[in-house]
């Protein structure tokens, strides 16, 4: 399980990120784009993908990683289950998700 705590090191960790609220929910945004939202009480985290990385993370595991079931999972947005999710896989995902949003120069950054 990942405590919120770590979710927000890790989240607070990329490049010019700041945390901020968005409606019930903490977002993280790089250059005022969203890449990741937090909901402290379910313990899921909702992350932009590309589609490309939204097909290959969700293949991993269903009940760690799936889209979200409406128009905004077919626009990339991806949810993660903070519980039971290993910390190298999360640092995996939210570097795709920073990666999706954040200009090229601060992506390139991450890119392996």
């Amino acid at each position: 399980m990942i405590s919120l705590k770590t979710f927000r090191e890790l989240a607070l960790s990329y490049a010019e990120v700041t945390e901020q609220p968005h409606f019930e929910k903490a977002s993280f945004r790089v250059k005022k784009k969203i890449f990741v939202t937090l909901d402290e009480a379910k313990n899921i985290a909702c992350v932009k993908f590309s589609e490309t990385d939204q097909s290959v993370f969700c293949l991993i595991d269903q009940t760690l990683i799936w889209p979200v079931p409406n128009k905004w999972g077919k626009q990339g947005w991806t949810l993660i289950n903070l519980k039971k999710i290993k910390k190298d896989l999360l640092k995996d995902a939210l570097t795709a998700a920073y990666c999706s949003v954040a200009p090229k120069a601060l992506a390139a950054l991450y890119k392996k």
